[in-house]
């Protein structure tokens, strides 16, 4: 956790094997453990799951508290705008909890990894 004039940076790295494993594992169950039915339908591969994965994970450590109470899977929603760019919607309760302004994500994937950064600002 990096913080450096109200931002807040968070990355997460991720096996696109170990998430194909798991899907193939527990199917669609393991999806919808931390994917909403809209970002079901545009992860439509292993690479793309796992770099999802990898946000949400980025974004939790930007927040300063994980996967937890304060922040669950389902408190980011990822998109695609009409560039195919990555872009994150937060819940009300996020929004308002951690005084969020604006967020910024972005997703690679090299090697066999996803990797993920999440930056995030307060509003003053």
């Amino acid at each position: 956790l990096y913080r450096l004039c109200g931002a807040m940076i968070g990355i997460d790295i991720v096996a696109i094997s170990r998430i194909s494993k798991l899907k193939q594992r527990r199917g669609e169950e393991f999806l919808r453990y931390f994917l909403s039915d809209d970002e079901i339908k545009i992860a439509k591969t292993d690479a793309t799951i796992a770099g999802f994965f990898a946000a949400k994970e980025a974004i939790s450590k930007a927040l300063g508290c994980g996967i937890s109470a304060e922040f669950s899977f389902f408190d980011a929603q990822i998109y695609k705008d009409d560039k195919n760019a990555p872009k994150v919607k937060f819940s009300e309760k996020i929004i308002k909890n951690f005084n969020l302004k604006d967020a910024q994500i972005t997703i690679s994937h090299d090697g066999g990894f996803a990797i993920a950064a999440a930056i995030l600002q307060k509003a003053d």
